[in-house]
């Protein structure tokens, strides 16, 4: 495979760079082609349906599902910039990406997985108001500052990325790029570069920190307040129907932060680890296809409104065991 390259002011200035991606036989990279092909389909109409029954049902119109329902949307094109590209690499020989394509999806990559950081701890904070202020709630949750939570979520994830893609663009990469990895990660093009990356190793480093442990300071911070008050509800069904409101957002938190806390922690570092790529499956694959999973199973307001819609029958759904806001 040819190495498309261009001399500027003594430089060489790579125009392509190669996707390694999973290297393995033909047979099994035409199985790996159906495989993750159904996991991407299924993950976009699984993410689909919660914005669309959420959308069509009027009692989930509250502040806990404009979140999920904005979970689902950013899920769905944050496996978009991924998959298509990586189903193409498993049927075609030349797996090669252009710079300006390597950069606009890392771009959006970079982009989507911050908004996700900030979002969840968005929605640790609707948990906290719930359930440590319920009087209250409907008060401090209003429609504006649901919406200027989620803006807020979304302009910076577009902020943090710009700022990454201004240091890393800006690199030079020599000899034949063939990035191990399959999609284009900070990790492997920092450790391509044939120049100095320390100055983009810190400031990745540095928005890194701000973007994983200010929301997670959030999270646990929310978390341990809710602890608090509901071990102080005297009856167990009442701990219990807390603790319910909010297992679900909880089990979405530890999934995707426990797969890219240490990956973005340290990009440059973890790229020498062989298991890089089966963690970037995790939270670019698994995580975003068992996140709707986990809310309908754990919510029975939202499968109440699904068993709804998919059978269409006009009949009002239960309420007993509904989530409390």
């Amino acid at each position: 495979m040819i190495t498309k390259v261009l001399e500027v002011d003594n430089h060489t200035v790579t125009t392509h760079f190669v996707l390694l991606g999973f290297p393995t036989r033909s047979a099994f990279q035409l199985l790996l082609f159906f495989v993750f092909l159904a996991i991407y389909l299924l993950t976009l109409v699984e993410n689909f349906l919660i914005i669309l029954v959420i959308y069509s049902d009027g009692k989930l119109h509250k502040p806990v599902y404009f979140f999920l329902s904005n979970l689902s949307f950013l899920e769905m094109w944050y496996v978009t910039v991924i998959s298509p590209k990586m189903q193409i690499d498993f049927l075609s020989h030349d797996k090669t990406i252009s710079f300006n394509g390597c950069m606009t999806q890392l771009y959006f990559f970079v982009t989507f997985v911050c908004t996700e950081y900030i979002l969840l701890a968005a929605m640790a904070f609707d948990r906290y108001v719930a359930i440590c202020n319920p009087l209250r709630y409907p008060l401090i949750m209003t429609n504006q500052l649901c919406g200027t939570l989620v803006a807020g979520c979304w302009f910076c994830g577009l902020m943090t990325a710009m700022i990454k893609i201004v240091f890393i663009a800006r690199l030079y990469y020599c000899g034949t790029p063939r990035i191990h990895h399959y999609f284009c990660d900070i990790s492997p093009l920092l450790n391509i570069s044939c120049e100095d990356s320390s100055q983009a190793e810190l400031v990745d480093f540095f928005l890194a920190l701000m973007v994983i442990a200010v929301p997670l300071c959030v999270v646990v911070a929310s978390y341990a307040t809710i602890l608090t008050t509901v071990l102080r509800i005297p009856s167990s069904q009442g701990r219990h129907k807390a603790f319910s409101t909010c297992a679900s957002h909880l089990a979405v938190v530890i999934l995707f932060y426990s797969t890219t806390l240490f990956t973005y922690a340290r990009p440059k570092l973890m790229y020498a680890y062989n298991s890089n790529k089966m963690v970037s499956v995790l939270y670019t694959v698994i995580v975003p296809l068992l996140n709707p999973i986990i809310y309908c199973l754990r919510n029975c307001e939202v499968k109440a409104a699904l068993r709804k819609a998919i059978l269409c029958k006009g009949g009002e759904p239960r309420e007993d065991g509904a989530v409390i806001n």
